[in-house]
């Protein structure tokens, strides 16, 4: 399959739409993050909606882009953007840039930077348009061009500079989640809440879901209120809301209000059950498809990268409408039963309508119970009309039945302030 390139001289000023075809704005630059290895990852876009206010819309909330349009799913966030540590725009700070090539041919100025999707459907930097010294005195003449890749130049720094938060969170950028909200917690207090004010929302909220939720409040605390709702709109809403499930009532609220609407949606479903049943512990957010849909259909949806591997193992197959709460639950697909069949097999001829769902008041040491008994990693809630609500993971339950204090390891001794 060949690359997605596209040009961010020529992206600026595109029309963007919403999955309806409604216009919603035009871009007006590209954000990224420099990684400590390879070309910086794009992590959202600058948009300019009626009014002439610039907003930040997340790459994970964009589908489609070309040099004619930007397409985006769901609500986006009306709020203004903010730059945040660590994040450089394209358009208004690499563009003019003075670079280094590496093999010592000389410098060059960034004149156009080329943004290109990768086959986990993330998007990078790729090929640079530089621009070298002029070769002629005449006052028209222009240097000559050339095309580059990110690791062929490197950009001039000022010697002797101290690691900033910056470049710190840049060597973190390949740690996994959970090394790296051990590594977070490792650190002084002060160093903590400045790094985590220059990771990028979704590395951050990645973080949060793997500490303890002592330590979430602390550090989301320490956020102002729109970056917070920011992180939390990044989160699992299943984590989101075991998290705001720890604050004050009056402080849920002033953050749910600040949220995007269809995440707080879901949050707030989530918030209305005990955390020790079947409600409380399950996502808002399986795969579910029709009965018609096809096995390419929903293999290819279970192989979205930013998908958790637990709720990849099964479709849901359910009446209309195909978003929780759903028509009636119908039944399952396993992703091992459907590597049986050919790519337009219809899942409503291969439906496993032998599991039974659980109940959103299940009590959770009976979930625990049917996972084990039939070796599942996730299991259907429905409502008492049967309409499917969500599904239990294995790792919920681990999350649950587990102490809470399993995650910072049995061989660390608890500080003598509590909070690192």
């Amino acid at each position: 399959m060949s690359t997605q390139r596209v040009f961010v001289a020529r992206l600026a000023g595109c029309a963007v739409f919403d999955p309806s075809g409604d216009r919603l704005g035009k871009v007006r630059d590209v954000v990224v993050i420099y990684r400590p290895d390879g070309a910086p990852r794009v992590v959202g876009l600058v948009v300019e909606i009626p009014g002439r206010r610039h907003v930040f819309v997340s790459i994970g909330r964009v589908t489609s882009i070309d040099t004619g349009q930007v397409i985006t799913t769901g609500l986006i966030n009306v709020r203004r953007f903010q730059q945040r540590g660590g994040e450089v725009r394209v358009l208004a700070e690499l563009v003019g840039r003075k670079v280094t090539f590496t093999d010592g041919s000389g410098t060059a100025v960034i004149e156009d930077v080329a943004i290109e999707r990768n086959r986990l459907g993330e998007w990078d930097v790729g090929q640079l348009f530089l621009r070298k010294p002029k070769t002629s005195a005449s006052p028209f003449a222009k240097g000559p061009t050339t095309f580059a890749h990110w690791n062929d130049v490197h950009e001039r720094q000022q010697p002797g500079e101290s690691q900033s938060a910056e470049h710190l969170v840049a060597s973190y950028a390949d740690l996994r989640p959970a090394d790296l909200a051990n590594t977070l917690l490792d650190l002084p207090e002060e160093r903590l809440i400045e790094v985590a004010e220059e990771l990028p929302d979704d590395r951050l909220a990645d973080a949060l879901e793997e500490m303890p939720e002592d330590e979430q409040v602390h550090i989301l605390e320490a956020l102002g209120d729109e970056r917070a709702a920011d992180i939390l709109d990044h989160m699992e809403p299943d984590d989101a809301a075991d998290l705001l499930g720890q604050l004050p009532e009056e402080r849920l609220e002033e953050l749910l209000d600040l949220m995007e609407p269809e995440e707080a949606e879901d949050v707030r479903t989530l918030l209305q059950y005990g955390p020790d049943t079947a409600g409380g512990l399950m996502t808002t957010e399986p795969i579910v498809l029709s009965a018609d849909a096809t096995v390419a259909e929903a293999l290819a949806l279970i192989r979205r990268h930013e998908l958790h591997p637990a709720l990849a193992a099964a479709v849901f197959i359910t009446l209309p409408p195909y978003e929780t709460p759903t028509g009636r639950l119908l039944g399952v697909v396993h992703f091992q039963r459907m590597l049986r069949y050919p790519p337009h097999e219809r899942l409503g001829a291969i439906i496993d309508d032998t599991l039974e769902p659980v109940p959103v008041t299940a009590p959770a040491t009976e979930v625990a119970r049917l996972l084990a008994s039939y070796n599942l990693v996730s299991l259907p809630v429905v409502d008492p009309a049967q309409r499917l609500v969500g599904a239990v993971s294995i790792d919920d339950v681990l999350d649950y039945l587990l102490p809470q204090d399993w995650r910072s390891g049995d061989e660390q001794a608890p500080t003598a302030s509590g909070v690192r």
